[in-house]
């Protein structure tokens, strides 16, 4: 049973592992940056636990999760609307399963229950996915803009200048540089999926499709 549980989960357990890892990572060695930076201005060395709470980390990590949640959040309402004939990560043209009205399947006892229940618990479960990125994007761009602040005002004091608020970090070309230059390669990677996908094929890849699929094919 544990075997079979851990292959059924195989997917999401090692990409969090390697999230996980990668954090591991970040810590560490943005831990030793932070100390060399502080010990070049003759102050003393914070241990881990003080670093969880500087704008240094804080700020780095939002706003990298923001450009993911952004990511995403905007590759699945563009491609409600949106396709790419030949791409496996875009809809069919007509006739696509995932446009088809939840509400015919009310009264099958297999579906999720929102499914069943119908009214506003319906609505909210098939808009989830979406809302969920949205909700996600929204709370890392605050946390980027109070982190970021914070940062940016400790760096300012160590020059003998005036810190700045959030809504004063937000208006600066500081914040926009930051978030323009991760929002960019996000928008390029899921881009080049899309494209690639029409001609290129990784066998056994859910991202791809079948080895022997004509290029004009789209989804699967």
């Amino acid at each position: 049973m544990t075997g079979r549980w851990l292959r059924d989960r195989a997917l999401t357990l090692v990409l969090m592992a390697m999230f996980l890892l990668s954090l591991s990572g970040q810590i560490l060695t943005g831990l030793h940056e932070y100390n060399n930076a502080r010990l070049e201005h003759q102050e003393a060395a914070i241990a881990l636990a003080a670093y969880f709470t500087t704008g240094h980390f804080m700020e780095a990590l939002f706003e990298n999760w923001e450009s993911e949640f952004l990511q995403m959040g905007a590759f699945v309402l563009l491609t409600i609307f949106l396709i790419q004939k030949g791409s496996s990560e875009s809809k069919k043209e007509s006739g696509d399963p995932r446009d088809e009205d939840p509400r015919r399947h009310r009264t099958d006892p297999d579906a999720p229950w929102p499914v069943r229940r119908g009214g506003l618990w319906l609505v909210a479960y098939e808009n989830s996915l979406l809302i969920a990125f949205t909700v996600m994007f929204a709370g890392s761009f605050l946390g980027h803009v109070v982190s970021g602040a914070h940062e940016y005002t400790v760096e300012q004091h160590e020059h003998g200048a005036s810190g700045v608020g959030g809504w004063q970090f937000v208006r600066m070309s500081e914040f926009w540089f930051q978030s323009f230059q991760n929002w960019q390669s996000e928008f390029l990677a899921v881009g080049s999926i899309v494209l690639l996908s029409v001609f290129l094929r990784q066998r056994g890849s859910a991202e791809s499709k079948p080895v022997s699929a004509a290029h004009g094919s789209t989804g699967d």
